[in-house]
């Protein structure tokens, strides 16, 4: 049994936060600069040269990428040796959320859905937490902007839609979405599950690299396929025309009754603002 206090979860998450924020993972800005390099659009073009600049700006600077710095979103795996010492879990996770808002002079973005008076701190965060085998605890950081989360749609297809159906979906939301998630934008799709499981799917596979090809050889042709239709509509960067209006597709799945089909999508801005960490 390995002990760990919440005060290194709550660092760990304050460290997330800022990073994220400030810092565009390597992956995004090559993935800016190969969409640059083949884009048809002179006006995509120069979006993704201020695109590549702000990143550029940001890290030296220290300040966030975007002015929206989004929902926290965590998804962690907690080791089932690790006993966790010190308060409660989803405390530690709010006051490292809290931390990192205030400390890296973050927008606080969390609001009553009513009154819509601000929480003051960007609390409370949203965890997805998973019991696995070992003693360690992994922590998946998502920084959800807003107008990229308000570009989400879960729909209860029929079984006999099939996967043509999921296809015919995912491009016509994109098509819809059109310029509001702020392109080029990062697609991830939920397949299966229950209503509210297909959402946490189509989240979660935002979070894979994005160099990195789908283990199920179907699901890798399935996001290949997309990703070309998606691209074909032609909205390009910000929407402003051009071939790159998406740069990847990451695609989860999971069992579904036999009376249903759910399928989620959840849209991601260029920002793509996620981390990780190991304790």
């Amino acid at each position: 049994m390995r002990v760990v206090h919440v005060d290194t979860i709550t660092e760990a998450i304050k460290k997330l936060a800022i990073e994220a924020a400030y810092y565009l993972n390597p992956e995004m800005i090559k993935a800016f600069e190969n969409a640059r390099d083949t884009e048809v659009s002179p006006i995509g073009k120069a979006v993704l040269e201020e695109l590549i600049e702000n990143t550029r700006l940001a890290k030296e600077e220290k300040i966030p990428y975007c002015q929206d710095t989004g929902f926290a979103v965590i998804f962690m795996e907690l080791g089932q040796e690790v006993h966790l010492e010190g308060g409660l879990l989803e405390d530690a996770v709010n006051e490292g959320v809290r931390q990192g808002y205030s400390e890296g002079l973050l927008r606080k973005s969390i609001c009553d859905p009513f009154t819509r008076k601000n929480t003051g701190d960007n609390t409370p965060a949203v965890l997805h937490l998973r019991l696995v085998e070992g003693d360690k605890i992994k922590i998946l950081f998502d920084a959800k902007g807003g107008g990229c989360e308000n570009m989400s749609k879960v729909v209860m297809l029929k079984p006999s839609d099939g996967l043509e159906g999921i296809k015919r979906l995912v491009v016509q939301h994109c098509y819809e979405a059109a310029a509001n998630p702020c392109p080029p934008v990062v697609v991830g799709v939920g397949i299966g599950g229950t209503m509210e499981m297909a959402a946490i799917l189509a989240k979660k596979a935002l979070l894979r690299p994005l160099e990195q090809e789908n283990e199920d050889p179907e699901l890798a042709e399935l996001e290949k396929k997309l990703l070309m239709e998606i691209n074909k509509i032609g909205y390009g960067p910000q929407g402003l025309g051009g071939r790159w209006y998406a740069l990847g597709v990451k695609i989860l799945k999971h069992p579904c009754h036999i009376a249903s089909l759910p399928v989620a999508i959840n849209l991601d801005c260029h920002a793509h603002r996620h981390k990780e960490i190991i304790i």
